[in-house]
């Protein structure tokens, strides 16, 4: 069982249905829990992911094309090696 806010659990739990190879932003992530001005809110309970990498959170980017932070170990260059490994090109 996973442990965390009750925002952080829908984050999460919705981070689970973002297929591998494929990336969702942040605002995308903020609509798909039905929180469409949460994108701030998403990023932060992503950045707080005790569950990384089994809760992809390293799947989720800035509206920009940019990959954002990424607060495991290594930051974004893990975040870039997870993402290239499960054949997303960035």
């Amino acid at each position: 069982m996973m442990n965390g806010t009750k925002f952080q659990l829908k984050v999460w739990k919705y981070l689970k249905t973002i297929p591998k190879g494929k990336v969702k932003t942040y605002k995308q992530v903020a609509i798909g829990i039905n929180r469409p001005k949460s994108a701030r809110a998403v990023a932060n309970a992503c950045a707080k992911n005790p569950y990384a990498p089994k809760v992809p959170c390293h799947r989720v980017i800035r509206s920009d094309g940019t990959l954002g932070g990424f607060s495991s170990p290594g930051g974004t260059k893990t975040k870039k090696k997870l993402l290239k490994k499960e054949g997303f090109s960035l």
